[in-house]
């Protein structure tokens, strides 16, 4: 089968692969039908995580149609239209009986990297590197998808495939954010990033009841699709004091949750953008934290923290006398995606969640490299390339 594969840094290549088999009782194999970039994509593209081999197959968020199922398979059957959570766990371990899935203890079937570099290995994730399990990814004809009865599911037939697909990660990791982080009626929240994550962190504190929420990013074409489509206010910080304006905005006090949906490669104005990003192309520090330290900063005394992007190691600077001393609540995670997929997919039915504007490029698989091109270089006013094998 064609599938698109890492090559090096920066490089990309449409190769043919051998097709997925089933490999365990509880697989089976999807053929895709829609498979999304995504922004945590970039860093194994630029080198950020260096656990990548030459030929790995690139994509962790997709929808696509049950070809073959393993024996012990009990939900699906061929021709079921499904979409999949990125991050792979076995339902039955102590994480998933807490319904924390992406720590899953069997999910990940090489955990020695991560275990080294943070003291316990997570689940694994489709597409990730070596180090969340060495999973081949979906921007390819065909995928195997493990624990399938635990992260598969049938998508209602009124869910046409491009709202479907942003279940499988960007929204279900934007629910957990606003749904970790504690948003509740009345708050005010504040969304570092406005690509798809963001916009969907966005949305979800809006249907939790959240009073204002405002979404800060430097792309007019990224905070105008949160304005139109997604219904909250927006802050452009190349042109304006965010601090201010969040203090202005919220009585003095500063938002009740802020959650950062940027990542490792987060970008700055100001020197301290320079400073991180000499440190990291030096190997000095892992991790670019600049929108974090500015959720810290600008969060209200007593508030929550939520950390979206992916970081993958150490950073400098880190404001912990800030954390302290302003009695704030600090959490992070990977995506619960088996938590929240049937909830979103019932939204999603019902016209709550929409999800089709962030797909601003479809295009054939044999167009991936361009595709990423669009999506990295933020050229064409591209939010999220889509590709149908």
């Amino acid at each position: 089968m064609k599938a698109l594969t890492w090559q090096g840094i920066n490089e990309l290549s449409v190769e043919k692969v051998p097709d997925p088999q089933i490999l365990n009782t509880r697989d089976i194999i999807v053929r895709v039908t829609k498979s999304v970039t995504c922004g945590s994509d970039l860093h194994l593209l630029g080198g950020y995580v260096p656990f990548m081999k030459k030929g790995d197959v690139l994509g962790h968020e997709f929808v696509g149609e049950v070809v073959e199922t393993g024996a012990n398979v009990r939900n699906h059957r061929a021709g079921d239209r499904v979409v999949v959570s990125s991050f792979i766990a076995c339902g039955q371990c102590w994480y998933c009986s807490r319904e924390l899935y992406s720590l899953c203890d069997n999910g990940n079937t090489n955990p020695a990297i991560t275990e080294e570099l943070w003291g316990y290995a997570p689940g694994g994730c489709f597409g990730y590197s070596h180090a969340m399990g060495g999973n081949a990814g979906s921007h390819a004809e065909f995928i195997r998808v493990p624990y399938a009865d635990v992260g598969a599911f049938t998508v209602p037939d009124d869910v046409n495939d491009l709202r479907a697909l942003f279940a499988s990660d960007s929204a279900s990791t934007g629910w957990m954010g606003a749904d970790l982080g504690g948003v509740g009626p009345g708050d005010v929240v504040a969304v570092w990033g406005a690509g798809a994550v963001g916009q969907m962190a966005a949305r979800a504190a809006i249907l939790l009841g959240a009073e204002r929420v405002v979404v800060i990013d430097r792309y007019e074409y990224r905070l105008e699709q949160v304005r139109q489509h997604v219904g909250a206010e927006t802050l452009n910080y190349e042109h304006t004091d965010v601090g201010g304006e969040l203090r202005e905005r919220t009585g003095g006090r500063g938002p009740d949750v802020c959650i950062e949906a940027v990542g490792m490669e987060a970008h700055s104005p100001g020197p301290d953008f320079a400073y991180d990003q000499v440190k990291q192309q030096l190997r000095l520090q892992t991790d670019r934290p600049t929108a974090v330290r500015e959720a810290i900063y600008h969060c209200r005394k007593g508030g929550s923290v939520f950390v979206l992007g992916v970081f993958a190691g150490v950073v400098d600077k880190f404001p912990l006398g800030a954390v302290m001393n302003k009695g704030l609540t600090l959490r992070g995670a990977q995506m619960h995606g088996q938590r929240y997929i049937p909830m979103l997919l019932e939204r999603m039915q019902r016209g709550e969640l929409r999800t089709e504007h962030l797909a601003t490029h479809v295009l054939p698989l044999a167009d991936g490299p361009r595709g990423y091109a669009l999506f990295k270089d933020k050229k064409d006013d591209c939010v999220r390339a889509v590709f149908e094998p």
